[in-house]
């Protein structure tokens, strides 16, 4: 096998009792648990925004940046709930590229799992502690999700991983909800499908054990735009696309009908100021169709300190080193127009 073992890391149980949560972080988890679980349910009225950088790569200036967000949810807490995108794993399209602080601690240094595995449980533990904020990550990895299970707000599941089967089964033994992207492609049925799967009882091979799950209601869908055959990105939020996925909802019969629009990605051909007018015309759309309201429960923003995106070891504070994102400035002003709006 052409595979080298460089060293045994702590299973998800043992980092836990190394580093566990206080009661505070325990208590704010569950509250906000609960919070969010109700827009999903339909039991209140307020829209979630993930927002935040296309990547965590600096634990500094992403714990800035969460507390500017918590500052700003103060003002909107009668609308919104934000809930910050902290992404430590990255999926690679060639494989190429930074991967995450699960990864790489630090960006401009050697990969290090161990410290890795370390670095996000404190980042993400750091951030609720001081936002009173539950965060989002992606599950690039299945293995690795329990590791961060007792601390995580929200999941999303990438659009090159929707049709795998583990994500999939894994996703139905949560319980916080689960966004499913539709795939690079675009085909809606796969992630129809994927959500289907999500929602019910299994019995799979987890980490060495057999497990049982009892399925996640709050599996739900993220529209995040697609390419086509000849690689051009085209969007999936239009009045039209919320209408078909708000058709495809009442064939399947699924719990808790949801979709998260991500405003950027292939949404908006990767030009991230593009994110500012998809949101209003999905708010649009919504004013206007009581379906699509009620389908549609918040957007996904990239956002960060500042716009746009650098090379690793530019230097420049919050500013991604991924894919391009929307400054603070823009990204606060955004927040105070969707709130308006609703």
């Amino acid at each position: 096998m052409n595979m080298n073992f460089i060293r045994k890391l702590p299973i998800p149980h043992d980092l836990k009792q190394e580093f566990p949560l206080s009661e505070k972080v325990v208590g704010i988890k569950a509250k906000k648990d609960r919070e969010i679980a109700d827009v999903f349910k339909g039991e209140s009225s307020k829209k979630l925004l993930i927002i935040g950088p296309c990547s965590a790569d600096r634990e500094d200036a992403v714990l800035d940046y969460t507390c500017r967000l918590a500052k700003v949810q103060e003002q909107v807490k009668d609308k919104l709930i934000i809930i910050p995108r902290i992404y430590t794993n990255k999926p690679r399209t060639t494989g190429e590229g930074y991967k995450g602080m699960v990864h790489q601690p630090d960006p401009e240094k050697q990969e290090d799992m161990l410290q890795g595995l370390i670095s996000i449980r404190h980042l993400h533990t750091k951030a609720v502690e001081m936002t009173s904020l539950v965060c989002a990550d992606e599950m690039l990895y299945p293995e690795n999700y329990r590791y961060l299970s007792d601390i995580l707000g929200y999941v999303a599941i990438g659009a090159r991983s929707v049709e795998n089967q583990q994500h999939r089964l894994l996703s139905s033994g949560l319980d916080i909800p689960v966004g499913m992207k539709n795939p690079t492609g675009g085909d809606l049925s796969v992630m129809m499908n994927s959500i289907t799967a999500a929602q019910a009882s299994h019995t799979f091979l987890y980490r060495g054990w057999e497990v049982r799950t009892e399925g996640n209601p709050l599996a739900h869908s993220i529209l995040r735009g697609y390419v086509d055959t000849n690689g051009r990105s085209l969007p999936n939020y239009h009045y039209e696309d919320l209408i078909q996925l708000y058709e495809l909802y009442q064939k399947k019969e699924l719990a808790n009908p949801a979709v998260i629009v991500d405003a950027n990605h292939a949404n908006s051909g990767k030009k991230y100021l593009e994110q500012i007018r998809i949101c209003n015309e999905v708010l649009h759309s919504c004013r206007h169709s009581d379906e699509i309201a009620s389908i549609v429960k918040g957007f996904m923003i990239e956002s960060y300190i500042e716009d746009g995106a650098q090379k690793i070891g530019d230097g420049c504070y919050g500013k991604s080193i991924t894919d391009p994102c929307l400054g603070w400035e823009k990204s606060e002003k955004l927040i105070y127009q969707i709130a308006d709006q609703l």
